[in-house]
């Protein structure tokens, strides 16, 4: 089935954007990349600021979907076989779901020139993050897998490593397997650092 139009312009702005930024972007390139007519993209979207915060939305609703969002956790997991396996699959959706990369690259780029992307930043590289972890934890500690602590303090302690390493499979790929390895490594010191002693 035929990606839409409208999609599809979205998928090549988002490459756009990220490699050149949104100023350094323009829709004459865009269209091109499309095989459109510089009208036949107006058609769909009226200004390269509408492609835009189309684009933030797209990504918003996507991220939520699929990593997970506040209104959205991910299930509560009953053993921490089960919490190694859902942060693994967080993990590795960051890191190797190539829309997700593209929009990191742009959320990374444009937070100095954006207020609604630096927000987006923000919520997505920190804040949000170690929101849904919070309560994760929180249901983990309701089930006796986790000794009572701060929840919030636990979720800010486990996602700051993480997200350190996520940055570097950005900037150098060729040790992205290297990266996994120490987030394993990792999983394994906060298991025994945090979990609730029979």
């Amino acid at each position: 089935m035929e990606t839409p139009t409208k999609e599809r312009i979205l998928d090549e702005a988002l490459v756009l954007f990220a490699r050149q930024g949104y100023r350094g972007a323009n829709l004459r390139e865009l269209a091109a990349g499309l095989g459109l007519s510089k009208s036949a993209l107006y058609k769909h979207y009226e200004s390269k600021e509408a492609i835009w915060n189309a684009l933030l939305d797209r990504m918003e609703a996507y991220y939520a979907r699929q990593f997970g969002a506040m209104d959205h956790l991910p299930e509560i997991p009953d053993s921490w076989e089960g919490f190694r396996q859902t942060a693994m699959r967080m993990i590795r959706f960051t890191v190797q779901d190539p829309r997700i990369v593209l929009t990191r690259k742009l959320l990374l780029t444009e937070q100095f020139h954006d207020a609604r992307v630096c927000r987006l930043a923000t919520k997505h590289f920190l804040e949000g993050t170690a929101g849904i972890y919070s309560k994760l934890f929180e249901g983990m500690m309701a089930k006796g897998l986790l000794r009572r602590e701060d929840p919030a303090m636990l979720a800010f302690c486990f996602t700051t490593p993480i997200s350190a390493l996520i940055h570097l499979c950005d900037r150098e790929p060729e040790r992205q397997q290297e990266c996994f390895e120490r987030m394993e490594s990792y999983l394994t010191y906060f298991i025994g650092a945090h979990a609730a002693t029979p």
